[in-house]
C-alpha cells in the first residue's frame, strides 16, 4: 500500500510541477503499453549465421578475459563491445575518465590500460577504503552520488571529464541525480554511460528515455529548426540491454535543416 501511495504522490507532484508536460506524457501511455506488448510477444526470427563469425579485436574484452589475478572486475560480458564502440575514439589521447563505484579497484586499472598513459582516472565511492587505490594517475573521491553538494564540490576540484561511467549504487534516484549534475559538465564530445539499468519500467530508464522528447523537438519551420540548449549539447542517446549512453556534440549545431534536391 505504501508503495502505491508513493507512486500516486509522485504522479500528483509531477502534474503540479509541469501540467503541460504531464498531459503530453499521459498521451503517450497507450503507445508505451503497445510497445511493451509488441516487444514482450516478439516472434523468434533469428537465424544462425553460416560458418564461423570471427569477433573483431577488442582490447577491453581481451583484458577482462586475461585478468585472472589481482583486483576484481565485475562486468556483464556484452558490455565490452559497447564500451569499445563508444570509447575507442579516446584511446591514446589526453582524457579524463570518471567511474562511479570503485568496488575492488580492478576496473580502474582496466580503463588506464585501455586509454593509455595520457589518461587520468577518477573514481567515486562511498567507502573510505577505496582511497587505497590512488596513485599518480588515479584520483579517488569519497562521497554519495545522490548528494548534489558532493557533485558541486567535485566539479570545483576537477578540470573536466570526458567520459563518465556510472556503476555506483544503481538506484533510480542516484542515477538521475548523477546525470543531472554531471551531464552538463562533460566536455564537448564527451560520453555519459550508466550501467546496470535493470528491469521493465525502471524509473531511471523512463527518465533517460524521456530526454528523447526534447532531442526530437522542433523549433521553427518544417524544413529548418532552431536548436534548444539541450539539442545544441546532446548528439545522441543510445539504449542497450542494461546500458544507457549519451554522447555530446563536439561542435554545437546552430540549427537542424532538411535539404531539398528537386
Amino acid at each position: 500500500m505504501k508503495r502505491y501511495l508513493r507512486s500516486v504522490y509522485r504522479l500528483l507532484k509531477a502534474m503540479v510541477n509541469d501540467p503541460r508536460g504531464f498531459a503530453h506524457v499521459v498521451n503517450t501511455v497507450p503507445s508505451v503499453c503497445s510497445a511493451y506488448s509488441f516487444s514482450h510477444a516478439y516472434p523468434y526470427t533469428i537465424q544462425e549465421a553460416e560458418g564461423l563469425v570471427s569477433l573483431p579485436i577488442n582490447p577491453l574484452r581481451e583484458y577482462f578475459q586475461n585478468h585472472k589475478v589481482g583486483r576484481g572486475i565485475w562486468k556483464w560480458e556484452h558490455y565490452f563491445d559497447i564500451y569499445h564502440r563508444h570509447f575507442a575514439q579516446f584511446v591514446g589521447h589526453k582524457v579524463n575518465i570518471l567511474e562511479i563505484g570503485v568496488y575492488s579497484g580492478g576496473s580502474l586499472e582496466m580503463w588506464r590500460s585501455y586509454f593509455g598513459e595520457k589518461s587520468h582516472i577518477y573514481g567515486v565511492d562511498i567507502d573510505e577504503a577505496c582511497k587505497a587505490y590512488e596513485n599518480d594517475f588515479t584520483s579517488i573521491f569519497i562521497g554519495d552520488q545522490a548528494d548534489r553538494t558532493f557533485w558541486s564540490n567535485f566539479r570545483k576540484s576537477v578540470e573536466g571529464i570526458d567520459i563518465l561511467i556510472d556503476d555506483g549504487g544503481h538506484t533510480p534516484e542516484q542515477q538521475q541525480i548523477t546525470l543531472e549534475e554531471m551531464l552538463p559538465y562533460l566536455r564537448p564530445g564527451g560520453v555519459y554511460l550508466c550501467e546496470d539499468v535493470h528491469g521493465c519500467f525502471n524509473r531511471f530508464s523512463a527518465f533517460a528515455t524521456g530526454l528523447v522528447h526534447e532531442l526530437n523537438n522542433t523549433h521553427g519551420m518544417p524544413d529548418q529548426s532552431n536548436v534548444s540548449r539541450f539539442q545544441s549539447s546532446i548528439h545522441s542517446i543510445h539504449l542497450y540491454p542494461y546500458l544507457i549512453i549519451i554522447e555530446k556534440h563536439r561542435v554545437p549545431p546552430r540549427k537542424l535543416s532538411a535539404a531539398r534536391f528537386l
